[in-house]
């Protein structure tokens, strides 16, 4: 399986683990309301930021992107949060706008969300 490249790093700042509890909820007339599992696994977010230190950094991700994981393709990362590497993808094959932090695109971040069944 495709992993993230090396030269590709993740940035936590403003980086965040959101899931969807997978939970259905009936109100009911008095009392709490009545919950029950809907799903075995759920659809887990992590919001990040790629950093490239070089332009050529970031055009060689672009290639890896659309040649070695074809956009919708699912990498292996391992999360510094459990330390466990987990088979995620881009949310919606999305990989967010190249903005640069240097002239010239020397160094560059994307904003971007994986997904992955937890």
């Amino acid at each position: 399986m495709a992993e993230l490249p090396s030269y590709v790093r993740m940035l936590r700042d403003g980086a965040g683990v959101q899931f969807d509890p997978g939970v259905l909820v009936s109100e009911m007339e008095r009392g709490l309301a009545k919950t029950r599992v809907t799903q075995s696994r759920v659809v887990a977010q992590v919001a990040a930021t790629l950093f490239f230190k070089t332009r050529q950094d970031s055009l060689a991700f672009e290639d890896w992107y659309f040649g070695v994981i074809k956009r919708a393709g699912f990498f292996d990362w391992r999360d510094s949060y459990t330390g466990r590497v987990l088979s995620v993808r881009f949310k919606g094959g999305d990989i967010g706008k190249l903005e640069p932090l240097t002239s010239r695109y020397g160094k560059a971040q994307r904003s971007v969300t994986l997904e992955y069944l937890r």
